[in-house]
């Protein structure tokens, strides 16, 4: 299902219906006093970043969560529209939470900035869910991580935000659309956040 082709009764149903709390979720956004206006609610694409299968089924799930987070902060969806919502997923199997390293991240935000999420794993793992859920040890976490940049007509990225997760491999909070929508609910909740402060720290 395309996000152009959603329809407006679908997209508001996934707007309201909001996630319980489940898996814990630490988030951090970046944006400038400057940028914000590009990036106040209103019409804009959601759209699969770089490295991501734009017609992927699991694509399509993380893009229909992010669409709904922005509805629930007053944003239309609308295919043609010039700003857009760019969405990226990394994902791996760790064998404990505390494998887990943030080390070597940075952002690039505002006017002009060709910026992003930088030092983390190359690639992107898609599909990953049910067969770590079913192959994966009882130790094993899927660590993830959902970015999204708000990036403006002329190429200005406006907001950024990541939010991270490590639910355990076989745990209902692995599944793909669980994670999808509590991840992009607690991306974008009280939006658009205390630039650099990270929220639900473990």
């Amino acid at each position: 299902m395309n996000i152009a082709k959603l329809s407006l009764t679908a997209l508001a149903a996934l707007a309201l219906a909001a996630p319980a709390a489940a898996t814990e979720v630490e988030v951090t956004r970046f944006h400038t006093a400057e940028s914000l206006a590009g990036a106040a609610p209103g019409p804009i694409a959601v759209r699969a970043g770089a490295g991501m299968a734009a017609d992927a089924l699991e694509t399509q799930v993380w893009l229909d969560a992010v669409a709904a987070a922005l509805v629930r902060q007053g944003f239309t969806i609308a295919s043609d529209a010039p700003r857009v919502a760019e969405v990226s997923l990394d994902q791996a199997v760790v064998r404990s939470e505390a494998a887990r390293s943030r080390s070597g991240v940075s952002i690039g935000v505002g006017a002009g900035s060709g910026g992003g999420w930088y030092g983390r794993r190359s690639g992107v793992n898609l599909g990953l869910g049910l067969g770590f859920r079913l192959g994966g040890k009882s130790g094993d976490v899927l660590d993830s991580t959902l970015s999204v940049a708000i990036v403006a007509a002329d190429g200005a990225r406006a907001w950024e935000g990541r939010a991270e997760a490590a639910p355990r491999v076989k745990s209902k909070d692995a599944a793909t659309p669980d994670l999808a929508n509590e991840m992009a609910e607690k991306l974008f909740s009280g939006f658009p956040g205390e630039s650099g402060a990270t929220i639900g720290a473990r």
